[in-house]
Formats: C-alpha cells, structure tokens, sequence
C-alpha cells in the first residue's frame, strides 16, 4: 500500500482528543489547597461524594519546605498513599499547580536554588507523562481544555512561583481598626514580574483557545490586593497585566481560583472597575484542606478583621474545599461557584447564568 494510505489510517485511529466534539460537558469540579501530609485528611469523603469530574490542588499541596528532594518525594507519598486521597484518584482526574510550600521554601520565589528538581518530583506526584512539555519547560504552568464545542471549559493553571521577583518588606501598622495584614508592600520595580516573560506569551495564547468558561488557578489570591500577606497585589504592575490581558484578548467567562490564605472568601472585581474585562471577574479563594485557620478559637469563633475591598459575605476559617457546578442543560447554563465545609455542605456561593460572564452583559 502506498505510504499515504498507512498515515491516514494512522490519523483515523489516533485517540479522541480533549476537544473532539463527542466528549460529555465537565459540570463538576472540585479544588482545594494547603493540605498538611503529615496530618489526618478527613476532607477527602466529602469531596468524593459531590462525584467531582476533575479535581484541581492549588498550591501547598505538601508542606515540603526543603531543598532535599528525597524530603519532597517523601512527603508527597504520604499524601498518595492516604486512603481518603486513593479514593478520590479513583473518582476522577486530579491536576494542580504549585505554591510556596511545594515548590520548595515558605514564600519562594525564582530565588529557590533547586526549581528544577522540584518541578520534577512535583509531576511525578501528579503523573504526568515523560513526554508531557511540563518535563522540560522551565514551569509547571499548563492549560486544557474539557467538553464539546459550544460547552467547553478551559483550565489554565498559572505557575506564580518559578519567575517570580523577590517580595519586599516594610509594611507600617496602621491606625487601630484597620484589621490584620502581613508584611509585604508592592514591588513596583519596571522589572518585577510574576509569570516571567515566557509564561505571559504563552498565557495570551491560551486565552485565544475558543471555550465557554475559562477557569485559571493560581497560588495566590489575585483579585483581593489589601491584606499584605502573599498576593499578586504585591506586584502591581503585573495584576494589572493579568486584568489588561483578559480584557485585551477580548476572552469572556473568566473566573478565578485561588489558595494559600488558610481562609476562604470570594472576591469580585465589578464590571465598573478599570481594570474589568467587560463583566465582573471573580476570584474564589478555598484554603485549608485539613489545616483550619488559627482564628478559630477554642468556644468556634470563625472571625477575623481582614480589608478586602472586593469580597462578596464573609470570610470561613474552617477546614474546606472548592466546588464549580455548570448546568449545561439550562438554556443560558448555570454556574455555581462554592466553598463546602468538611462535610460537604455549602458554606459560600455565587450563582449566576453563564451570560453574566459575557462582555457588555
């Protein structure tokens, strides 16, 4: 047979691809981040019982803290071989990206001197393939799409580790009343970057893949730019970068999750703000999977005074996981954006048709 006649074959047998048109729409997706490896994780039950489709971790998805290897790599098996984390492999896909304390050293940036190694024992926890471009880029950004045309979604996870520039001290206490907030102030240097030249080009590429809705996750709260501890409001010029892109590339249902707080919240920037794409942009944050904040004293109280401009209710300190719900079989699909309680039960929500998500809606 001529060679020609064995190619096409060859083509025609190849596997389906994310976006072959014949996949079922992805309506469950449950996140979460900050899971200690080295204490219980109850949490993983409720998730399993909202039957997940993809599971996303979103940073400090061990506490590693070492420029040993051998110490992340056995950190890690502690997590892969728990039995609540078993189930939930065998529920559904499970992805993620990386914060300060897997990547390597409490609020790290690409200072860490052992990146490259560390990229590596972090894909091997999630199983990516030897071929897969996360094994020799410089990064553990990626992006995917799910579902048929017409009801995709995309997820782009941000790496906002690897590039990013030094974090600068100086914070001055306020007046009293002004609430908690952590130590850093913006770096406003011209070269100060989160994402690194290389991941920005890439990025403005992914928000041009035609999709629906498009989730990015990220370690860091973006949208939130008050409380001075971890953010990308430390870095100014490239949140307003994230936000210009977004507008610019004209990319609509974009919505946010975040980790790393040990608190969850939801944040929104309105469709009023400068920096809006056009709808209102929210930002989702779901921390701790099994390490609840230390604001929760002992008689329960679930309080702090934190400044966050943008957030929508309140603030839950208690141990907790993400949830995005899409029912696609409405006319105009609706979404659920949530925060569950170790139990599963709903805590925070915004519900809203996917239009919402839509330039000039």
């Amino acid at each position: 047979m001529p060679r020609l006649f064995w190619v096409i074959v060859a083509i025609v047998l190849l596997p389906a691809s994310p976006l072959c048109a014949d996949e079922a729409p992805l309506s469950r997706i449950a996140f979460g981040s900050c899971l200690k490896q080295d204490k219980p994780q109850p949490i993983w039950e409720a998730v399993v019982e909202t039957q997940p489709e993809l599971f996303v971790f979103l940073g400090d998805n061990i506490y590693g803290d070492s420029d040993d290897m051998g110490v992340l790599a056995s950190k890690y098996a502690m997590t892969a071989k728990d039995a609540g984390f078993l189930k939930l492999r065998a529920t559904c896909p499970v992805t993620g990206t990386w914060d300060d304390h897997d990547y390597g050293a409490n609020d790290a940036g690409a200072e860490y001197p052992k990146k490259r190694e560390s990229q590596q024992v972090f894909l091997d926890f999630f199983g990516v393939p030897k071929e897969d471009p996360r094994r020799t880029q410089e990064g553990v950004y990626s992006a995917k799409v799910y579902g048929p045309v017409g009801k995709r979604i995309q997820l782009i996870l941000l790496d906002a580790r690897y590039f990013r520039s030094p974090l600068k001290k100086g914070f001055q206490p306020g007046e009293p009343g002004d609430g908690r907030r952590g130590i850093y102030v913006p770096n406003t240097d011209e070269g100060a970057t989160v994402l690194g030249e290389t991941q920005w080009r890439w990025l403005a590429e992914q928000l041009k893949v035609p999709a629906q809705l498009r989730i990015i996750g990220t370690g860091v709260q973006v949208v939130a730019d008050e409380h001075g501890s971890e953010m990308w409001g430390n870095f100014p010029r490239e949140r307003q970068r994230l936000f210009q892109l977004i507008r610019d590339s004209r990319a609509e249902g974009v919505v946010i999750l975040s980790g790393d707080r040990h608190l969850s919240e939801i944040a929104r920037l309105p469709v009023n703000h400068p920096d809006s794409p056009g709808y209102p942009l929210y930002d989702v944050t779901s921390s701790s999977l099994n390490a609840p904040s230390g604001n929760i004293t002992k008689a329960g109280t679930r309080f702090a005074n934190e400044i966050n401009s943008y957030r929508i209710g309140l603030t839950y300190f208690d141990t907790n996981f993400g949830s995005v719900h899409v029912d696609w079989t409405q006319p105009d699909p609706l979404v659920r954006l949530q925060v569950r309680d170790e139990k599963g039960a709903v805590v925070l929500q915004q519900r809203f048709p996917l239009s919402h998500l839509r330039i000039g809606k």
